[in-house]
């Protein structure tokens, strides 16, 4: 295991000590946790992202989906007809 030195401020380093003392756990074991839901935390927020670059790059080429497709299939849910999810349009109307 790596060992790694942080500086922490006083208004993290007491509710930590609080904290590790409440739960019984060790500071290092709470600091481990905190970084890897961050990092965690982090990697979802790059795949949004990257979610959002694949998105508008599609809108630029033009592959939409029509607005009233998109009612009519939300509409249909918690019916017993439910819609499949609208084809994505190839024109740049989006209708």
């Amino acid at each position: 295991m790596a060992m790694t030195s942080v500086r922490l401020n006083d208004e993290v380093e007491a509710p930590l000590e609080t904290l590790s003392k409440k739960l019984d756990r060790s500071k290092s074991y709470l600091i481990n946790e905190a970084v890897r839901e961050y990092i965690a935390r982090q990697a979802v927020e790059d795949e949004r992202w990257q979610d959002t670059q694949e998105a508008l790059a599609a809108a630029e080429r033009g592959e939409m989906v029509s607005e009233d497709a998109v009612h009519a299939w939300l509409d249909s849910w918690g019916t017993d007809e439910v819609l499949a999810a609208p084809d994505v349009l190839s024109d740049s109307s989006g209708k």
